[in-house]
């Protein structure tokens, strides 16, 4: 099993998926759902204790809605960036950006509806109370940005695909339940940045990327104190403020590495990196290649060259940006 995680550090992209309306086999250790978070029983008319389905929608908007079985618990992996409305009874529950790797819990019996805004693939990981007794209350509406764990045990079983077996699969299954019930819950909520204050600060990282940009002088943008805009930020784009600085980095060296021919040493200095190295070293943490293998690989035109962005992370930002393509 370890060996298996270690293997998924590599940050490799995930492989596409056939569209959902294909359906699933029932021989596959990972059910392809042809409608959201729903799995078809086995012939005996039960499933198994933690059963991992995936859900694929190419679409830019949709909306779903369904209520958890009684005897399960069902967890949700991000497996690219998406906009997301989660919302149980009138009431939002979460709204703004999941970025790769959140992860998101639903206790038994509960309804929840979903309106997604953007393209959304996810694995969908369904657990029998049994594994999770003592945390009934605390993982209802459980929302987590990025949990490091649940992302790397998603890339283990997406790495392996339609080759996975079950007993693979419910290893992974038990790990993520042995996480849950041994993480530590977040005991506050914080509130979004408001959409205002928002739209400030990304101005202002759009317009200075190139520059050291420090978070006490994000935080005054916002009008807020460091603690309080950090917090509100990362519950607003997924993305702690450095982090988001980075990415807006990278997607503006993707322009230039697509449309001219400039060193990797000239365009590094000028999306604001000092030098070469710290540049590759970014851009292939959150792209998945190195600056130069990325321009032998889209400078023949496939890829659309896109201005950056001046709005939320791009669903293409994270570890697996292809993972629904």
């Amino acid at each position: 099993m370890s060996s298996n995680l270690h293997a998924a550090r590599a940050w490799i992209e995930f492989p596409a998926a056939p569209r959902d309306h294909e359906g699933h086999r029932p021989t596959q250790a990972i059910a392809r759902e042809s409608r959201w978070r729903q799995i078809d029983r086995t012939q005996e008319g039960m499933i198994e204790e933690i059963t991992i389905s995936r859900w694929d929608d190419p679409r830019s908007t949709s909306s779903h809605e369904t209520t958890t079985p009684d005897d399960r618990y069902f967890v949700g992996i991000a497996l690219k960036t998406t906009r997301a409305k989660l919302i149980r009874d009138g009431r939002i529950i979460f709204e703004g950006t999941m970025p790769a790797g959140s992860l998101y819990v639903t206790a038994p019996s509960k309804p929840l509806g979903v309106q997604f805004q953007s393209p959304s693939a996810f694995l969908h990981v369904h657990i029998s109370t049994d594994h999770l007794p003592a945390h009934a209350d605390g993982l209802n509406d459980l929302v987590l940005l990025r949990d490091p764990l649940a992302a790397e045990l998603a890339k283990a079983l997406i790495e392996h695909g339609d080759a996975a077996d079950l007993q693979f699969t419910r290893c992974i299954g038990q790990t993520l339940a042995m996480h849950l019930t041994r993480m530590e819950l977040p005991r506050v909520k914080v509130n979004a940045l408001p959409k205002w204050r928002l739209r400030r600060v990304e101005q202002h990282i759009a317009d200075h990327f190139d520059r050291c940009i420090s978070l006490s002088e994000l935080a005054n943008v916002a009008g807020l104190s460091r603690m309080h805009f950090a917090a509100q930020f990362r519950a607003a784009t997924g993305y702690r403020p450095r982090e988001y600085l980075l990415t807006q980095r990278v997607e503006h060296a993707k322009t230039l590495l697509a449309t001219t021919e400039r060193p990797l040493a000239d365009i590094a200095l000028a999306v604001g990196f000092s030098t070469q190295a710290h540049f590759s070293t970014v851009f292939k943490r959150i792209s998945g290649q190195s600056p130069a293998r990325w321009r032998l690989a889209n400078v023949d035109g496939q890829l659309k060259v896109e201005a950056r962005p001046r709005r939320h992370a791009s669903p293409e930002r994270d570890w697996i940006a292809s993972a629904a393509a």
